[in-house]
């Protein structure tokens, strides 16, 4: 803050000084953290690596237009250019200049030909025949006819320039920038050049017009897909989700927009379901999979009127109209629960504009250069062949590429294509992704910040990653690396050990030296679990698999799955496992989870492309924990996601002094006027906008932080205001609420998921990757179980300690023990040898991946020679038998 302009300083008054005594040696400083928030629909891997601004510029000055109507190559030709092409023939070469007027246009033409006679021409070409504009000239009106204006005839000689200059000028004006040139070859024949003064196709009637940056951006009305706005999708009623129990009849809900509350066929859509029965010949009770096919298409799409019957609209045809004329949110989303994205049909999911699609640099258009992988970009890149100007302009740009490629590959991301969008990406290549983002700058002297660089990596890409680090260090800068896992641990070259214990029993320097000697310190849990004095525990014995009980994923086809027929035991462990890019994600998150929420919620996106799933019996519900950030204010705490703030609050709603004056629940909220600070709006903290620099909370001055007014504080549970409880730990807040049985069994949850330490109202946004992953754990083990459940986790080891995996595992296992089933894609070997199975995808990633390599217990997998997985497992096995 020190460093900044008086302006900025302004706000220095404000803000806390930093609890710290001294600083020294700060250089520039870049953190590269671990939490990639939601991208929006119109994040890629080409926009967030900034590849695509440069292929946008690229496209622009080198790129060669094409017409979006009959795709011939359009280029602009100014007068010069031309007239030095007509000069530079032979002498005595016969030419002629001609002005067109009319391309294969039907009618008389009799305005045009007067026209060219008051402009002062003499001559036309009139369907390639030369004739006078004085004679009669009778066109059949329903024939298309060409006409040219004849503007010079002459032969090339010395000193002829300016004549065909002025000729040329002349032709490019009274016909709105196009020039037709006629070369004599023969008797009677004649050689035609048509030239346009911008890029023009003048068969089609397209003007190209100016190529700028714009042009190829689908965020602005320049470049975007007019019909999707630049989204590459558009929301359309889903089949699916409009009859999503086709064992049901039509008076049974087969059609969910016609359910009444009862989950039956509402009265209000009887008549209409009624006329349509006895149109199409069917029963209303006979369930909707009987129907014949072209009754169930007539009943979805539409019929036309036939046989007196009238035309029959079509729920889908019904419904997307519905959307499309709603004027409220209310009335949105009433019919948003039928729709799903699908592939824009006028840019087919480009989300280009025509003429941004017509363009091309080395016969691919842009859209087509980002649906190439990282490695093929690079390759297609490297081996372009421009020349002479167009190389002088692309080469600083093509070098900028190939540097950014260039990094994309050594992070072990050569698999992904540019136009994947981010919010499918694995928390892992999103990492990964920022990081080289960061470094691409290729900067000396700064001090880089990492945290958990390794999430989402297979043990194979670490090494890759090490290295990476190391050449950042080697360049002259400092690299700092919040981590757990042990190769990048044993490759640093100074270890600083924080502890002893987490939280408040936490906060001290407990090591700082080389990493080999950190065993040495008794208080280091890291530094006697790289020398293996401790480890994770593998499990005595394996639960066991059965092949007839599972959820079964047949003909899974989405990205790179190569035609997938995966079991997903029921009532077991299963751990996903593969190097990265091999398609874990997808089958897991894009097709096992999409399509069960189809089939049991009966909600969520489509899934990805896949023919069957079976054993869906198996399950009763499915409950995903991801690694999507669980809240970005501070109202959003651990309290308040797990529900036992709810709790809390009823609590103090009971109270004898609540009662007195008067207060309900809501009273005790944060969120809502009454009982809240009104000064900061029960955040406890205020925003000051720092313009330039990142938004500051600084604590609010009329509560002290509390979030609360003094009526609300004035109210005590045993002596402890609402504030004083979200201050509490969760460990102090089990012993002060040990007696109150539903909030006591939501607090132990967040202790077995090693969160005793957490203050209760600590918010959100200050959470740690493992931190927030784990409150997300908590709040769905404090659900009410069935029994079967499915449970699918997404790297639940990210920011977890060696000591606080084993804590995990201990709760994954207590919910298989119930009943449930467990599915985690993970990379860290020692949850994946204390799973009961293990499915591994691979061998590469891209498209050298998608195939089940190995499958089975860990110990089966460890044999396998062809899986990368096997090979550290079994190496993982040996060391903990």
């Amino acid at each position: 803050v020190e460093s900044l302009s008086i302006h900025a300083r302004s706000f220095q008054e404000q803000l806390h000084k930093p609890d710290v005594e001294s600083i020294e040696g700060l250089p520039p400083t870049v953190a590269v953290s671990q939490r990639h928030g939601s991208p929006g629909p119109r994040s890629t891997v080409a926009t967030s690596t900034e590849l695509y601004d440069f292929f946008r510029l690229l496209f622009a000055r080198v790129g060669r237009p094409h017409c979006p109507g009959c795709g011939g190559a359009v280029r602009s030709r100014t007068v010069e250019q031309v007239t030095e092409a007509i000069v530079s023939w032979p002498d005595h070469t016969r030419y002629c200049v001609l002005a067109p007027y009319a391309r294969a246009a039907p009618g008389r033409h009799q305005d045009t030909l007067r026209r060219m006679q008051r402009e002062g021409f003499v001559r036309a070409r009139v369907d390639g025949q030369f004739a006078r504009l004085d004679g009669d000239l009778p066109l059949a009106p329903e024939a298309p006819h060409t006409i040219d204006a004849v503007v010079d005839r002459n032969f090339v000689a010395p000193g002829a320039r300016s004549r065909v200059a002025e000729s040329v000028e002349l032709a490019y004006r009274v016909s709105g920038g196009f020039v037709t040139v006629l070369r004599e070859t023969g008797e009677d024949q004649w050689a035609e050049e048509t030239h346009a003064e911008r890029p023009a196709c003048r068969a089609c009637g397209i003007v190209i017009g100016d190529l700028t940056p714009k042009t190829f951006s689908f965020n602005a009305p320049e470049g975007a897909c007019a019909a999707c706005h630049g989204l590459g999708a558009a929301p359309r009623p889903d089949p699916d989700l409009v009859a999503p129990a086709p064992a049901l009849s039509l008076a049974g809900g087969a059609i969910a927009p016609w359910r009444g509350p009862d989950g039956k066929l509402d009265p209000l859509f009887r008549p209409l379901a009624e006329a349509f029965c006895a149109r199409a010949g069917v029963s209303l009770h006979a369930a909707f999979s009987k129907m014949p096919e072209e009754a169930r298409q007539a009943l979805l799409f539409g019929a036309p009127a036939a046989d007196g019957a009238p035309a029959f609209e079509g729920v889908i045809p019904a419904l997307a109209h519905r959307f499309e004329k709603a004027r409220g949110a209310r009335a949105r989303r009433e019919v948003e629960p039928f729709l799903a994205d699908f592939p824009c049909a006028a840019c087919g999911g480009a989300r280009l504009s025509p003429v941004a699609l017509a363009v091309r640099v080395g016969g691919r258009n842009i859209a087509e250069l980002c649906a190439m992988t990282v490695a093929g970009a690079r390759d297609f890149i490297a081996g372009l062949a421009l020349a002479g100007d167009e190389l002088t302009v692309a080469r600083p740009v093509l070098a900028h590429v190939i540097s950014r490629l260039d990094l994309l590959l050594d992070v072990g991301l050569a698999y992904l294509t540019l136009d994947r969008l981010c919010s499918t990406l694995s928390g892992g290549e999103a990492q990964r992704i920022r990081l080289a983002t960061q470094i691409a700058g290729g900067l000396a002297g700064v001090c880089y910040v990492l945290d958990e660089p390794t999430t989402g990596l297979h043990p194979r890409d670490t090494e890759r990653l090490i290295a990476i680090l190391r050449r950042i260090r080697d360049a002259g800068n400092t690299v700092i690396v919040v981590e757990h896992d042990a190769d990048v641990l044993r490759a640093a070259d100074l270890l600083v050990d924080m502890g002893p214990g987490a939280g408040g029993a936490g906060g001290d320097v407990i090591y700082r030296g080389p990493v080999e000697k950190a065993a040495a310190e008794p208080r280091s849990l890291t530094g006697r679990y790289l020398a293996g004095a401790l480890e994770v525990a593998t499990p005595a014995r394996r639960r066991p698999a059965s092949p007839y009980k599972a959820v079964e994923v047949v003909g899974a086809t989405e990205h790179n799955l190569k035609d997938l027929r995966v079991k997903f035991p029921a009532g077991v462990f299963t751990c996903v496992t593969g190097v990265s890019g091999s398609g874990k994600s997808t089958l897991v998150g894009r097709v096992l989870l999409a399509a069960l929420r189809r089939r049991l919620q009966r909600s969520g996106p489509r899934p990805g492309a896949h023919r069957q799933l079976l054993g869906v019996s198996c399950v009763d519900n499915v409950v995903e924990i991801s690694q999507t950030s669980i809240g970005r204010t501070p109202r959003s705490n651990a309290a308040t996601h797990t529900g036992a703030f709810d709790e809390i609050r009823r609590l103090f709603a009971a109270t004898k002094e609540a009662r007195i004056r008067g207060y309900h629940e809501n009273r005790f909220s944060f969120n809502v006027k009454g009982g809240r600070c009104e000064t900061c709006r029960g955040q406890g903290t205020r925003r000051v906008e720092m313009h330039f620099l990142p938004d500051v909370f600084v604590t609010c001055e009329a509560c002290g932080g509390s979030r609360y007014n003094r009526e609300t504080r004035e109210v005590r549970w045993r002596g402890v205001t609402i504030a004083d409880v979200l201050n509490l730990r969760v460990d102090e807040a089990l012993r002060s609420f040990d007696r109150v049985p539903e909030l006591r069994r939501l607090l132990e949850v967040m202790k077995s998921v090693g969160l005793a330490y957490l203050p209760l109202g600590q918010p959100a946004s200050t959470f740690s990757g493992g931190e927030a992953q784990r409150v997300k754990l908590a709040a769905e083990l404090a659900g009410r179980q069935t029994g079967r459940t499915l449970y699918v986790l997404d790297e639940p080891t990210t920011g977890l300690h060696p000591a606080d995996v084993a804590r995990l595992l201990d709760v994954l296992g207590q919910l298989v023990d119930h009943g449930n089933t467990v599915v985690v894609i993970e990379h860290n070997l020692d949850v994946i040898r204390a799973a009961d199975w293990i499915i591994d995808l691979g061998p590469e990633g891209g498209e050298h991946g998608g195939r089940v390599v190995a499958e089975g217990t860990p110990e089966e997998v460890a044999a396998a020679a062809a899986s990368h997985t096997g090979r550290f497992l079994a190496q993982a096995l040996a060391r903990g038998a």
